[in-house]
């Protein structure tokens, strides 16, 4: 166990499907749970719900439809992020957002500022569990445990609200794995019951058929980084923008407004002063946070997580370097007082399988 945005979270489990590596490989072959009950969550609702939050986040959610799901920024005034998180779209006066543990109130102090009165923004951090069950197994697991087959029929980044033994659950095919999978939304207590706790349990009950595991922020780092996903507080943050990480996907740079608009275009039109890019090493080093990277003897930039992939069995990093960089430059990086060649690779490091 560990502290993880104030939240005591498990790193590994115990056992003989217990460790990072076997929890990882658990959920890139078969499937793996995970409780991130840690990360928040909050309602924006009332009329004109969504055309305001849509002048306060990065992303455009008129580009999505009610029952989808969309990546999102929340920038400050220089456009620097202040968290990423996802907002699940249920109608025009109904929102629901998923930040970071951590980042939770001031998402939500921030949103409710700038919110009118007729909008309400809700901090339901502690109201509702959130279980990711990722792999290709994941949907014969969730049928395993008391899921209707019509969850089979949901699109990437798309949910249904539906009962699960009579309590309400939110399911998004949504993920931080790069696997197939859906993340269930749960009350954690419904008419009395611990509707969370009794989700959680179906679902490890059920794990054995199909060889699967209960994993943990271990394995949950290693899958996310072999994917290039973004990690807030290290690979994003109010010190590194959306165009220094290499995520300007997420942002609708055609909508009239959105916080932090003007700082952030004018960051593009003068060109990023550094830029994210993955790392693959080629001996036996494993880079970690906070490593220099060198290129012909010269600092060009700083890994922002780094770690060992158990799919590729050498060290990956994502990392803030020169943007001059290309992908196929060969480099250096400094772990623990000595040089690891590595080459600037294209992501993902292994094929994403979330469609």
């Amino acid at each position: 166990m560990a502290d993880f945005g104030g939240w005591m979270m498990p790193i590994e489990y115990p056992g003989e499907t217990g460790g990072v590596l076997s929890e990882h490989r658990a959920v890139r072959e078969r499937v793996g749970i995970f409780d991130v009950s840690h990360l928040g969550k909050a309602s924006v609702t009332g009329e004109g719900a969504l055309e305001f939050l849509n002048s306060v986040l990065s992303n455009d959610l008129e580009s999505i439809s009610d029952g989808q799901a969309q990546y999102n920024f929340l920038l400050d005034e220089n456009g620097g992020v202040i968290d990423d998180l996802i907002v699940y779209r249920k109608s025009a006066t109904d929102l629901f957002l998923i930040p970071n543990a951590s980042n939770t109130s001031e998402v939500v102090k921030r949103i409710q500022a700038q919110a009118p009165n007729s909008i309400k923004v809700e901090n339901l951090h502690l109201d509702f569990a959130v279980i990711a069950v990722q792999g290709p197994k994941a949907l014969e697991l969730l049928l395993a445990s008391g899921f209707d087959a019509s969850v089979g029929e949901l699109a990437y980044m798309s949910f249904a609200l539906l009962e699960w033994r009579g309590v309400p659950v939110i399911l998004c095919r949504t993920g931080y794995t790069g696997e197939f999978g859906f993340e269930a939304v749960i009350p954690v207590e419904h008419h009395g019951e611990k509707s969370a706790w009794k989700l959680w349990h179906s679902l490890a009950e059920n794990l054995p058929k199909f060889d699967g595991a209960v994993a943990g922020l271990g394995a949950r780092d290693t899958l996310r980084t072999e994917m290039g996903y973004p990690l807030h507080g290290q690979d994003l943050s109010p010190e590194i923008n959306p165009l220094e990480a290499s995520a300007s996907w997420a942002v609708g740079w055609k909508k009239a407004r959105f916080n932090g608009r003007e700082s952030l275009l004018a960051i593009k039109e003068k060109g990023a002063s550094r830029k994210s890019f993955a790392l693959k090493v080629s001996d036996r080093g494993i880079p970690r946070e906070g490593m220099s990277v060198l290129h012909d003897g010269k600092a060009i930039g700083v890994v922002t997580s780094g770690t060992f992939s158990p799919t590729l069995k050498v060290g990956i990093a994502l990392a803030l370097l020169d943007p001059t960089t290309k992908v196929g430059d060969e480099v250096e990086v400094e772990i623990r007082g000595r040089l690891s060649s590595a080459q600037v690779v294209k992501l993902p490091f292994v094929p994403s399988r979330v469609r």
